[in-house]
């Protein structure tokens, strides 16, 4: 349980550090778009998401989620995380008192012998699912396209985002320690700038 939650809090800092998410000279300068004062939240709290989630996937069962506290979290910021099996998990942070989502990930830590190829794709339908629960209006074919896509453009990289509306995708790929995918609601006249920091 130690270890798990170990992986966790490392699967959420490395969002919110940023573009050098294992760079420590980096670490004071630049922070996840939920971190910045005023950033949004998905109208959707942590309850209604693991209900929705649940109820779309029911293959794909999400844990309740509990309550990971650091000295390092801000005032206004509440950490969790939910344990799926034991290479993989999904994390939030979420907006203190109503418990909205400002970021939404789920975390796969690789394993070794014949049973990675099973362990990824389980990762890989958690992911999909993840993204089709913020975005409805695509397929499930859709969402799968664009999590490969994803995945491929962040290969080997501790932090690749970009953003689609309103939504931003984050990828930290940290090869044998884990790989991790996120979604965060971003205000529209944040998108350039955003986008910007990644080239």
């Amino acid at each position: 349980m130690t270890r798990w939650l170990t992986l966790c809090l490392i699967g959420l800092t490395a969002l919110a550090i940023g573009q050098n998410a294992l760079s420590a000279e980096s670490a004071e300068t630049t922070a996840a778009p939920y971190l910045i004062p005023g950033s949004p939240t998905f109208d959707l709290s942590i309850s209604q998401f693991r209900e929705q989630f649940n109820s779309d996937n029911p293959t794909l069962p999400l844990n309740e989620f509990r309550s990971i506290t650091t000295s390092r979290d801000q005032l206004n910021l509440t950490r969790a995380a939910s344990k799926i099996n034991e290479n993989l998990y999904a994390s939030t942070a979420l907006e203190r008192g109503t418990l909205k989502i400002k970021s939404m990930q789920i975390t796969w830590l690789p394993i070794q012998g014949p049973e990675q190829k099973a362990a990824k794709a389980k990762a890989q339908e958690y992911m999909s699912a993840l993204i089709r629960l913020f975005t409805p209006s695509i397929t499930k074919a859709q969402s799968v396209q664009k999590l490969q896509k994803l995945l491929t453009n962040g290969k080997n990289k501790h932090y690749y985002s970009t953003i689609e509306g309103a939504i931003r995708y984050v990828v930290a790929d940290n090869g044998e320690k884990g790989l991790t995918f996120a979604v965060e609601p971003i205000k529209l006249a944040l998108s350039e700038t955003l986008e910007g920091n990644n080239k």
